[in-house]
């Protein structure tokens, strides 16, 4: 490693001994030499190491999202094509996606100008898989830096034998335990076949810390003049499938007073029917959270819950059974029922503009309720129908009703929202409405459902067309008009558990055109925390 300039060593060393809160491992004991940058970089190299021996063990769900975009006008870049893969992070020799859904499956006939390949992207999660040895690497201190309440050392990185054999850039070390936190450029050094033609992309990578001593990768962003997209990473947390527990816990009563004497306990045939497609629901919702697409409910559940029970108040309904929201974590814009439990994608609430929007994609949805439509395939009370890998599993969820159907919860759907607290903003949620239309042959594999029901289908058969029709027209370089907002906007997802946040910045008014972005990939900046800080609050 190349000798680091003395003056920079002075005044690293000096910002560690100034530093109120010592690192856990320079504090292991009173003997340990001083603080210095080269100790620095040594601990980032060892954390660095450990992360990687750790990512070849889990697996993490992987979902990327790319947009080839077009030349910049000056108003901005606007996407022509879009390419989605989803899967999970896996390790043979080196990093792969595992993919749930076969990435041939297009979704229209356009070609993106490259050809992408998965493993390429699940590789972006480390800014180099061989390692950061002081015998490859060169650093260069920078400054120090805030990355929200984690302190770093900020690094420029450069491979000693040349650009091509490695990673250049910049890496971020957080002050405790010198892990690295962020990592901005890129490695050319390209082995196996991760990349066509030795083609790699600018990554700008973030990671997150799960738990004490543990970050992992969470979101990486792309950005060169023809694309951008948007890695994520969630589902670390292991399954917890020791039961035993539980099982010895279980009291088993008398059986002289099991049952009702004198009385039948065969249930009556309409709630058997509820208690079998009861059942199909309970069974299909436990396999997306064992596949770890269906987040945990909390608290943006709750939200979506306050909504529906708006439309509900307000408009009479009874149910036999209460209805519930829940969120798959996916980007494409999706919505479904199964049984009583209304499903809408991250992506689909990253990206509408307002309550009322919101108020409109669940009211479609509580519509088919209400009718007594077909939520559920009761195949699935079958336990066998579940004991499949993922990628078929999600290859027999299907929920496509056909227009007739869909034209029928419309027409309610209106109704109720015209009874409903949202009322006087549907022109504005008929907005979402026109852009989605808009751009629906451009990005299809954003718009077009990969498990969902439709919104807009390829003729041009928009959801809740009444209301796009009552909508004003759309005006690109209007900023008080948001259609739609740019993906990520309203949600965090925990890349260890799966469970959401609802950021509280969404709402912030663009400042330009430029900034609008409507159902477009930006950069997002995570706001770094220490989990034994958050457990502590």
């Amino acid at each position: 490693m190349a000798p680091i300039p003395l003056a920079v060593l002075a005044g690293l060393a000096a910002s560690f001994l100034l530093a109120p809160a010592a690192p856990a491992r320079a504090q292991a004991a009173s003997a340990d030499p001083p603080l210095t940058a080269e100790r620095v970089i040594a601990a980032a190299f060892q954390t660095e190491s450990e992360l990687i021996a750790r990512m070849r063990e889990l697996q993490p769900m992987v979902e990327v999202y790319i947009q080839d975009v077009s030349a910049d006008t000056g108003a901005g870049q606007r996407p022509l094509v879009d390419t989605y893969f989803l899967g999970r992070f896996g390790w043979d020799g080196g990093p792969e996606l595992e993919l749930l859904v076969d990435e041939d499956r297009g979704r229209n006939g356009r070609k993106t100008r490259i050809t992408y390949l998965p493993d390429g992207f699940a590789s972006m999660a480390a800014p180099d898989w061989e390692g950061m040895s002081a015998a490859r690497y060169d650093f260069t201190f920078v400054r120090r830096e805030f990355l929200g309440e984690a302190r770093t050392f900020v690094f420029d990185v450069a491979p000693r034998d040349g650009p091509n054999d490695g990673f250049s850039g910049r890496v971020w070390v957080e002050d405790r335990e010198f892990h690295i936190v962020r990592f901005n450029g890129i490695n050319r050094r390209t082995r196996g076949n991760w990349f066509r033609r030795r083609f790699t992309f600018r990554v700008d990578g973030w990671r997150v810390n799960v738990s004490p001593g543990v970050w992992v990768p969470a979101y990486v962003y792309c950005e060169e003049p023809f694309l951008r997209s948007q890695v994520r990473f969630w589902g670390y947390e292991p399954e917890v499938t020791d039961l035993s527990d539980e099982f010895t816990s279980i009291e088993i009563p008398d059986p002289a007073i099991q049952g009702n004497a004198g009385q039948p306990n065969q249930l009556p045939p309409v709630q058997s029917q509820r208690r079998w497609e009861e059942e199909a629901e309970a069974n299909v919702l436990e396999r997306l959270e064992r596949a770890r697409l269906l987040a945990p409910a909390g608290d943006v559940e709750a939200v979506l819950n306050t909504v529906l029970n708006n439309l509900i108040v307000t408009n009479d309904i009874v149910l036999s059974h209460p209805v519930q929201a829940r969120v798959l974590l996916t980007s494409p814009l999706e919505s479904f029922t199964l049984g009583r439990t209304i499903v809408l994608s991250r992506g689909l609430i990253d990206v509408l503009p307002n309550e009322a929007s919101l108020a409109m994609m669940l009211a479609h949805e509580l519509a088919h309720v209400v009718l007594g439509h077909k939520t559920i395939d009761t195949r699935f009370a079958y336990a066998d129908r579940l004991m499949l890998s993922d990628p078929e599993f999600l290859g027999q969820l299907g929920f496509g009703r056909g227009a007739e159907i869909d034209n029928a919860a419309d027409t309610l759907a209106i109704e109720v929202l015209e009874n409903s607290p949202y009322a006087e903003r549907l022109p504005e949620a008929g907005l979402f409405l026109r852009i989605v239309t808009l751009r629906a042959s451009s990005l299809p594999n954003l718009i077009l459902p990969h498990v969902g029901d439709v919104i807009i289908d390829g003729e041009n058969n928009v959801r809740m067309k009444e209301l796009m029709l009552r909508s004003p027209e759309l005006r690109t370089d209007d900023l008080a008009q948001v259609p739609a907002l740019p993906l990520g906007a309203r949600l965090y997802v925990d890349p260890w558990s799966g469970r959401l946040e609802l950021l509280q910045t969404a709402s912030m008014s663009p400042g330009s055109i430029r900034e609008k972005a409507p159902l477009e990939v930006t950069p997002l900046t995570p706001f770094l925390t220490y989990a034994d800080d958050q457990a502590a609050r």
